[in-house]
């Protein structure tokens, strides 16, 4: 991997899976820290062009964050076939040591969306407690089994995560997560009157992403 002063770049990391695409979205200024963007469900047409991680990394950019937005397992010209999280979160494991070593001085998050959320908790999961990520943000985690047929297993996430959830979530059911949640008592911020893809307040939500990193970002 290699720096680039483009504002977005395309860069290629060899995986266990084959070849995988990264998109990075340079801020204007040295970067603050670096997140990976996590996008939806490939299997249902999620890719980082989704609107949720596009938006996402928008306004991240804007803050002032190298944002890493990766293609997984099959999706644009990444190779590979779907993995199920296993195999995606390997790939996951795979870019954040290759960021360390280029970024070492950053702080590293992992901001994650619907199938990218629970791919990042794994991977969160698997880094704890000795190389735990910085930050870490979970917006429509899917728990258990679904309506869509797939299952997630639950995760023992770290306790810094922030959870945001839509309460109609018609894709990852918010009653699922809360039961999960329930015996260790973890904090939930749920937006009222919304869907799975955050409707009508995705930019009050990347705002609450941007404020919960601001604490470990590079002044």
């Amino acid at each position: 991997m290699s720096a680039s002063a483009s504002r977005r770049e395309t860069r290629y990391l060899q995986g266990p899976a084959g070849r995988l695409r990264l998109t990075l979205d340079h801020p204007d200024e040295p970067p603050r820290g670096v997140v990976l963007v996590g996008h939806p469900q490939p299997l249902l047409g999620g890719s980082p062009r989704h609107p949720v991680p596009h938006a996402l990394a928008r306004v991240l950019r804007d803050a002032g964050w190298l944002v890493v937005r990766p293609s997984f397992r099959g999706v644009d010209d990444s190779e590979g076939e779907h993995g199920a999280g296993e195999g995606e979160e390997q790939d996951t494991l795979l870019m954040i040591t290759a960021l360390r070593e280029e970024y070492p001085r950053l702080p590293l998050a992992l901001v994650g969306f619907s199938f990218g959320a629970y791919v990042f908790a794994r991977a969160a999961t698997r880094l704890e407690p000795r190389q735990p990520v910085d930050g870490l943000v979970l917006m429509g985690l899917p728990v258990g089994q679904v309506p869509d047929g797939g299952y997630y297993q639950p995760q023992p996430i770290p306790d810094n995560a922030l959870l945001l959830h839509g309460e109609n979530d018609e894709r990852a059911p918010l009653t699922d997560l809360l039961q999960w949640v329930r015996p260790q008592q973890r904090p939930v911020v749920v937006f009222a009157g919304t869907d799975h893809f955050f409707k009508g307040c995705l930019p009050r939500a990347a705002a609450m992403v941007v404020e919960h990193l601001a604490a470990i970002a590079v002044r």
